[in-house]
């Protein structure tokens, strides 16, 4: 009897885990899918050696090997690798970040993008470039350069709103649940908290640095709302009044010099992004910082929420790729609870 219990319990924890795999267009995920190997952000690139020295292994190397914007000193988006087909062996497929590229005037007729999601492990993405020719397929990859430093960036995030989902902090979500009306999951580390006047804060004081979570709103008035010289305004006004700093007289302001702003949008939801670097004005931090805006129909106001780390003389990538993720799993008011991973793509 307790052999059939213990196996039960494993049959349902591993279809369990079945289910919890989200995310891509096509799975084969099963219960026996083994978790995958390699570090967050890690990279394998599968193409022969004259294409991966030519011009499309150029192009892609060129996309891969760009620097995270917004951050104060110089950090690769991934750390890449690469192998031939014939070296692509059953270790290297256990990978979790993986770009095949297949070119063959034989079979395509143009170059595209086809993605999977867990083949061969769990969590895993896989992104083939397909194409007839070096040419197009390296004119392909540069034009789509951001989608494909995007993919592989939300499925590192969706890993990490999978741990959100079960230990975020209620604290923070019962806080912006009554304030704002929006649900959202953030970090269960960040324990500290401040209200305002429709602006919340939270924080903690970890080893990897400082953390901490805004989320401010204000009325929607038109869609010029929506620029950089406009955010960084918005930003300051509600920055100095509570964020002060720790002497009199000193308070937290944005480093116009290095503010990037687009606009995308996901499940037909726009949201306007910017980030960037914070200073305090009159002290010698700062750090980096990411803000997402997005307009709340129901209310006519704008819900901007932020993230940003003071984390002196360390690597800042993965803390603030990682808290980014939360910045995702915000619901606005009226919105139906859907899947709570991140479209890979944008709409």
């Amino acid at each position: 009897m307790r052999k059939t219990v213990y196996l039960m319990t494993i049959v349902m924890v591993a279809l369990m885990m079945a289910a919890c795999n989200r995310g891509g267009k096509r799975s084969s995920l099963n219960v026996f899918t083994p978790t995958s190997s390699g570090r967050a952000y890690e990279l394998l690139v599968v193409c022969d050696d004259a294409n991966w020295e030519g011009v499309a292994g150029r192009a892609l190397f060129n996309v891969l090997d760009t620097d995270v914007p917004g951050l104060p000193q110089a950090e690769r988006s991934f750390r890449i690798m690469n192998t031939t087909p014939y070296g692509y062996n059953a270790t290297l497929k256990m990978l979790r970040n993986i770009i095949k590229v297949d070119i063959d005037p034989g079979t395509y007729t143009q170059p595209k993008f086809r993605s999977e999601m867990n083949v061969y492990a769990n969590p895993q993405a896989i992104l083939t470039i397909q194409g007839p020719d070096a040419e197009s397929v390296a004119e392909y990859v540069t034009k789509n350069g951001q989608a494909i430093i995007d993919f592989f960036t939300r499925a590192e995030m969706n890993r990490q709103i999978q741990v959100l989902e079960y230990q975020h902090s209620d604290m923070i979500s019962k806080s912006v649940k009554e304030m704002f009306d929006c649900d959202v999951w953030v970090s269960g580390e960040l324990k500290s908290s401040k209200r305002g006047e429709d602006f919340f804060w939270a924080g903690a004081n970890a080893a990897s640095g400082d953390q901490n979570y805004v989320i401010y709103s204000y009325p929607y008035n038109d869609r010029r709302t929506f620029t950089q010289d406009f955010f960084i305004q918005k930003r300051d006004s509600v920055m100095k009044v509570n964020i002060p700093g720790a002497a009199e007289g000193t308070y937290m302001a944005t480093d116009a010099r290095f503010v990037t702003t687009r606009a995308f949008k996901l499940n037909g939801e726009y949201i306007f992004e910017a980030r960037g670097l914070w200073k305090v004005k009159g002290d010698m931090m700062g750090g980096p910082f990411v803000s997402q805006s997005r307009v709340d129909t129901v209310n006519q106001r704008v819900i901007t929420e932020e993230i940003f780390i003071y984390a002196p003389e360390k690597m800042k990538r993965n803390l603030v790729r990682g808290m980014e993720a939360a910045l995702y799993t915000i619901k606005l008011p009226g919105k139906a609870v859907t899947d709570s991973q991140i479209p890979l793509q944008d709409d």
